[in-house]
C-alpha cells in the first residue's frame, strides 16, 4: 500500500440495524459482524466498516459520522508531528489489524492514520457502491493545510471557487478541500466521503425515501445524510 494515501472508511452510528438496512438499501451492502464490528460487503468485496457510536461519545452528542482512514509508515512518527502542528490526537491504539490513531487538524477534522497491511484497501475509481473520493470540508483553509503537509507530504494546488486539489508526494491527485462557511457546511469541519453510484437521481430519491436528507446538489454529484440526518456522504454518477 502506499503511504499518506486514503483507504478506507468506516461509519459510527447509535443506531447500527437501521443504519445497516439503509445503507443496504441504498447500495446493496450485507454486513459480517465480528466482537461488535460490521464490515460491510458488496458480493465478495470489502467496501467499509460500521459501529455503535462508544456510550462516552453519546454523552458528548457527538453526531454520527463516516471517518475516512489514511495509510502511514509510523503511527507514532505521524501522531508526534501532529502534535508539534496543532493536533489534537483522541486516540492512539493497536490490535493485530495494526496501529490506529484518531486525530484532528487545528479546525476539528478528524480522520484515522492506520499502520499496517491487514487492512483492505477498499477505495476504488469508479466502481458502483464503493468508496471513490474523500474531500475535506473547512471554514478557514490556511488554519489547517500546515498540518496536513507536515504530516502527509502532500500539496495543495489552489483552485477557483475556495477549492484545492490535494496530491500526494508523488504528484497524484487524490484528494481534495473545500472552504467553504458554516452557512454552507454547517457547524462541523469534516472530511467527506464519496461514494460511486449508477445513476445518481434515482440514488437521490431512495435515499429521500429512506429518510435520508438532501444537503446540496452539483452538476455530477449530491451531498446527502443518511437516515440519522446527521452522517454525510456524497454521491456520484460513474
Amino acid at each position: 500500500m502506499k503511504p499518506n494515501n486514503f483507504i478506507f472508511a468506516d461509519l459510527s452510528t447509535y443506531t447500527p440495524k437501521e443504519t445497516m438496512a439503509f445503507y443496504e438499501t441504498v447500495f446493496g451492502w450485507t454486513y459480517y459482524e465480528a466482537d461488535g464490528y460490521y464490515s460491510a460487503y458488496k458480493g465478495n468485496k470489502e467496501i467499509c466498516g460500521l459501529y455503535e457510536t462508544p456510550e462516552k461519545f453519546k454523552q458528548m452528542r457527538m453526531p454520527h459520522f463516516w471517518m475516512s482512514y489514511i495509510q502511514v509508515n509510523s503511527v507514532e512518527r505521524t501522531v508526534e508531528k501532529a502534535r508539534e502542528l496543532g493536533g489534537i490526537i483522541e486516540m492512539v491504539d493497536e490490535s493485530e489489524l495494526g496501529k490506529v490513531a484518531l486525530i484532528r487538524d487545528p479546525q476539528g477534522s478528524g480522520f484515522t492514520v492506520y499502520e499496517g497491511d491487514q487492512l483492505t484497501h477498499t477505495r476504488t475509481l469508479n466502481e458502483p457502491g464503493t468508496l471513490i473520493w474523500n474531500e475535506l470540508h473547512v471554514s478557514n483553509a490556511a488554519k489547517v493545510i500546515p498540518l496536513y503537509k507536515g504530516i502527509f507530504n502532500w500539496t495543495f494546488e489552489d483552485q477557483v471557487h475556495s477549492t484545492y486539489n490535494i496530491q500526494n508526494h508523488q504528484g497524484e491527485h487524490i484528494a481534495d478541500l473545500m472552504e467553504m462557511s458554516n452557512d454552507d457546511k454547517g457547524k462541523y469541519e469534516y472530511w467527506v466521503c464519496t461514494f460511486g453510484v449508477e445513476n445518481l437521481d434515482k440514488t437521490r430519491d431512495k435515499i429521500l425515501n429512506l429518510g435520508g436528507t438532501l444537503v446540496s446538489e452539483e452538476d455530477f454529484r449530491i451531498l446527502m445524510t443518511d437516515n440519522s440526518g446527521e452522517a454525510f456522504f456524497y454521491i456520484q454518477g460513474i
